[in-house]
């Protein structure tokens, strides 16, 4: 009997190097996200709200990046 295999959790649960062009691509999306990360920064008052913005930036860069190194 063979093993079950997600395909999905083989591709996601793997060390995916860069390929050529994946980490300026990798680049742009951080700069981006600094820049609004520094935008909310900079107009929004300390609060559990602006910590919770800036971790959601945080996440979609780290997303945004996975979406690249998983899928092309």
């Amino acid at each position: 009997m063979r093993p079950y295999v997600n395909d999905r959790f083989e591709n996601n649960f793997t060390y995916h190097s860069p390929k050529e062009g994946q980490p300026e691509k990798y680049t742009k999306i951080r700069e981006k996200a600094k820049e609004l990360a520094y935008l909310i920064d900079g107009n929004c008052p300390n609060s559990r709200e602006k910590s919770l913005a800036i971790t959601k930036i945080e996440e979609a860069m780290m997303w945004a990046n996975a979406s690249i190194a998983r899928n092309e």
